[in-house]
């Protein structure tokens, strides 16, 4: 019988990485994604997994003084909404939907706010501090 390896996820919406390349991002494994770093703060988590399609795309980390009701990040980004996996027990991070039909203009959208230091964007975790 073969032995059948198990391969290493795929790190998800790798253009994203690119447009945030001047922040040399470091990618680690987080939960069932990768959380995007630069430095000690999280700015995302990228994640395309079969198990929770509806959390697919870009988990945007808000900064600890942002709401996630903010108007502002509505405007910036129309289909951002709470993660259904997370069962509203996180509340400073939320979705940009890969299955959206602007995804990609919206979460190149999320690393140009990045870029220019955003304060409502990333956050450095409790563990890191």
């Amino acid at each position: 019988m073969p032995h059948l390896s198990k391969s290493r996820p795929k790190v998800p919406h790798k253009f994203v990485l690119e447009a945030l390349a001047p922040l040399h991002p470091e990618v680690r494994r987080l939960f069932s994604g990768f959380g995007v770093y630069s430095g000690d703060r999280l700015l995302m988590v990228l994640k395309d997994h079969v198990r929770s399609p509806q959390d697919n795309g870009i988990w945007l980390v808000l900064s600890e003084g942002t709401d996630a009701a903010d108007k502002s990040l509505r405007r910036d980004f129309p289909s951002i909404r709470r993660i259904e996996l997370l069962h509203g027990k996180i509340g400073h991070w939320l979705l940009l939907p890969s299955d959206d039909a602007d995804f990609e203009a919206l979460a190149l959208r999320a690393c140009e706010l990045i870029l220019r230091h955003d304060p409502r964007l990333g956050r450095t975790p409790q563990s890191r501090r």
